[in-house]
């Protein structure tokens, strides 16, 4: 499956969900361009459907955290990604060190 038909699926069936709730489809519509991900979204509806949530109040604070773990998480592969380097730089250094021995 493509991007794009991940991307379809996931958010017709987020917006199905919460339709079925008895939330407005505007709603739907709102949270998905929140989410942005086919796995995010994936993740609200599974969410939905185990809670059923009857305010929407709840449903926002819920797509809230769920956008707030992803970017700790983003924070955190940055972090790790800046780690690498700068080891490298201090394993390797950073290659401008004239040569020791110039023969």
């Amino acid at each position: 499956m493509d991007n794009k038909t991940e991307w379809r699926r996931s958010r017709d069936r987020l917006i199905r969900t919460l339709t079925s709730l008895g939330f407005p489809g505007e709603l739907g519509n709102a949270i998905v361009k929140n989410l942005g991900s086919p796995r995010a979204m994936d993740r609200m509806t599974v969410y939905l459907e185990n809670v059923k949530p009857k305010k929407a109040e709840v449903v926002v604070d819920e797509m809230l955290a769920i956008r707030s773990e992803i970017e700790a998480w983003r924070k955190k592969k940055e972090a790790q990604l800046a780690n690498a380097y700068y080891n490298e730089v201090l394993y390797y250094g950073l290659g401008t060190d004239p040569d020791p021995d110039p023969e």
